[in-house]
């Protein structure tokens, strides 16, 4: 019976993070598995948001160690400035003991754990617990970053040079993006540089990465065969381990939350499918130069914009977006564009009938938001995984359903008329190529994942092997 099962979930305490370990709970929960879900007092308010109210979830708080000075009601790493975003992978060690206790307690059947907590299988193991990594990660960044061959022939930490090629057998027939052998830029390698180091001793993200792999019972991913199969194949040849995909895991919309008035009003002044909304996610910052272009990209399109900024904590973000922002844009586009600071509903705003299309940062779970609403892509990569999503998801990628935007080679610049290029690509010149082959790749994913029976069969086919793996075996 699946109400049997009882799963505790235990994400890197980031919104990117803990929203996919969320929504992957709430399907889990619908079809009767028991949710114990971990986190910190700071991020109960958001994960109660969030978390479909069910007697079959429970959230369990985790206490961080006073020793590391993090503030108390710490809500992630949003709270903290980048540079001292290590403190709560440290942090998060430092529970081990706590968490054995809370294990020993609830006694479940599974633990679905993060990249960071590359010490819970063992710990599982010790109390007869089966434990998975569940990557909130795509399989194409996956494939590229943590492949375990992906330091062969190296010692230490690799060098740029090194990252800029592929691991040997990575798929890039149709993924090449830059030139004839590499997929990613000079400044993008540059930028993987950190999932390798160690900091102050503690094991590498690689590393811990491979740790977690290696004591699982099965690995668990956020994706399907229809968006990368030949990434999923690449990854299943390296690792021996049993795979269970989730699918995209499409997040409900909240029901009891409906779109500010303001909001809405504003959007409902601009036809159909014609607004372009911008945001990059709470955690990844553009520099002024790069929003001083981005705005004036925007302006250049002549379409409707919402502009969404966040700035890193510590800085005054009405200061930032003065210094930023070009003289006079606001007053130029004031009939046309709204720029905002902080948090905004994304999903309502993506489902709003005036928006057609979403410049991002190529997150992977905001990438599926925007295209279950039906929205165009425009992909404007910063770092980490957000590079390999955009090349799956743009032109030249296996998906080919977005446009990415054109930066330089050395250190990822663009300016304005890039920003209007992409966007015209897929708001205007559509009857052009590769205008009208993005729409209607667009259009295959955008069905693909409004399939309600083929999205839940993930979660069901999910149950049934977790159950296997209980009794001893896997398909």
């Amino acid at each position: 019976m699946a109400d049997q099962l009882h799963v505790v979930m235990f994400p890197f305490f980031a919104f990117g993070h803990v929203s996919p370990f969320i929504q992957l709970s709430n399907k889990l929960s619908s079809h009767g598995i028991h949710i114990s879900f971990f986190t910190i007092p700071g991020f109960i308010p958001r994960v109660k948001t969030l978390l479909v109210p069910s007697p079959n979830t429970e959230i369990v708080p985790l206490q961080l160690p006073p020793s590391l000075g993090l503030p108390p009601n710490l809500a992630g790493t949003m709270d903290l400035p980048p540079s001292e975003a290590i403190k709560l992978i440290t942090a998060i060690d430092l529970t081990r003991p706590q968490v054995k206790t809370l294990l020993s307690e609830l006694k479940p059947n599974f633990v679905l754990f993060d990249f960071a907590q590359h010490w819970l299988p063992s710990l599982a193991s010790e109390l007869g617990i089966k434990a998975m990594l569940f990557s909130v990660f795509s399989a194409i960044a996956n494939a590229y970053i943590v492949s375990p061959n992906r330091l062969s022939g190296i010692e230490g930490i690799p060098t740029v040079d090194h990252l800029l090629k592929p691991p040997q057998g990575f798929p890039t027939s149709k993924n090449i993006a830059r030139d004839q052998s590499r997929v990613i830029s000079t400044f993008e390698a540059q930028s993987l540089v950190f999932i390798y180091e160690k900091v102050n001793e503690s094991p590498s993200n690689f590393d811990r990465v491979q740790e977690g792999i290696s004591g699982s019972s099965a690995v668990v991913m956020k994706t399907s065969y229809e968006m990368e199969g030949p990434y999923l194949d690449f990854i299943k040849s390296q690792i021996n381990k049993p795979f269970i995909l989730t699918g995209p895991l499409i997040p409900e919309p909240p029901s009891d939350l409906v779109l500010d008035a303001k909001w809405d009003e504003w959007l409902a002044r601009f036809s159909e499918k014609s607004v372009v909304f911008c945001s990059f996610g709470s955690e990844t910052f553009l520099t002024q130069e790069r929003i001083r272009e981005l705005a004036l990209g925007l302006e250049l399109t002549g379409l409707p914009f919402l502009l969404v900024l966040n700035f890193p904590a510590k800085v005054n973000p009405k200061v930032a977006l003065e210094d930023a922002l070009p003289r006079g844009f606001l007053k130029r586009t004031k009939d046309k564009g709204v720029v905002h600071v902080g948090w905004v509903p994304q999903q309502l705003i993506l489902g709003h009938k005036s928006v057609g299309c979403y410049l991002c940062h190529a997150g992977f779970s905001s990438l599926i938001e925007a295209l279950m609403n039906d929205c165009q892509l425009v992909l404007l990569p910063l770092k980490g995984d957000q590079i390999f999503n955009s090349r799956l998801m743009g032109e030249n990628g296996f998906v080919s359903a977005g446009i990415e935007v054109n930066t330089r080679e050395e250190d990822g610049y663009f300016g304005k008329e890039d920003i209007f290029t992409a966007v015209k690509k897929v708001m205007v010149d559509v009857e052009e190529e590769p205008g009208k082959s993005i729409r209607l790749n667009q259009k295959k994913l955008y069905k693909f994942l409004k399939e309600k029976d083929v999205q839940d069969k993930f979660i069901l086919d999910m149950i049934v092997e977790m159950k296997k793996i209980l009794e001893g075996g896997f398909s």
